[in-house]
């Protein structure tokens, strides 16, 4: 039996939000002349259900070109200047890995950005794969990222055993569409959350998992 467990990265993995609030602050000056936003805001924004993110962060109804390239080519050098792994993050995926456990990422992201942060973190070669946005065709909480990674490690449902884990509601939807099991983390960008099985610390998931 083979055991698989998929991370999401912003808020599960890895706290951006540091670097993540720049870039928008960054684009929101440079195109728009609008004031800075505050890290508590940009974070609430990115995990509400339903909302409009270029309306929110741009006060555009949908993602301009300009603010789109803007953001990419500021975020690709600022990405790497301020994440840090949550406390215990980097003992769990060393314990998983010890237990031969198949680890892999799936991330509303573009894959190069979290290729670039999980490299520069030093935990990349972890992961078996990463897959951001970028590579499907419909992101979280669609389960296609999810059952790209789970074919690419072979998964047989009848016998394998496969977790979603993530700070996010879409990361739990993406996680029952996909038929596999889902475990939401209290650790990062979401404190909160209605859904049953929570863990609070990465000791908790290996408790879970292994």
């Amino acid at each position: 039996m083979k055991k698989i467990v998929i991370f999401d990265m912003d808020g599960t993995l890895v706290d951006s939000k540091k670097d993540i609030t720049i870039s928008i602050n960054y684009v929101r000056q440079k195109n728009h002349n609008l004031p800075p936003l505050d890290e508590e805001f940009v974070v609430e924004a990115i995990n509400m259900e339903v909302r409009n993110l270029p309306k929110l962060f741009y006060d555009t109804e949908c993602y301009e070109m300009q603010d789109k390239t803007l953001f990419e080519e500021h975020y690709a050098k600022q990405c790497v200047q301020n994440p840090y792994l949550y406390k215990g993050v980097v003992e769990m995926l060393d314990a998983l890995e010890r237990a031969g456990v198949k680890m892999g990422v799936a991330t509303n992201a573009p894959t190069r950005f979290a290729n670039l942060m999980l490299d520069s973190l030093g935990v990349k070669e972890k992961f078996g794969i990463i897959v951001g946005a970028d590579r499907v065709s419909h992101s979280k909480p669609n389960p296609e990222m999810l059952l790209k990674i789970l074919d690419f490690f072979h998964y047989d449902a009848s016998q394998d055993r496969a977790w979603m884990v993530g700070d996010n509601s879409k990361d739990i939807l993406s996680a029952q569409n996909a038929k596999i099991e889902a475990l939401f983390v209290t650790w990062g960008f979401s404190p909160r959350s209605e859904f049953e099985k929570r863990i609070a610390t990465p000791e908790e998931l290996l408790r879970v998992v292994l």
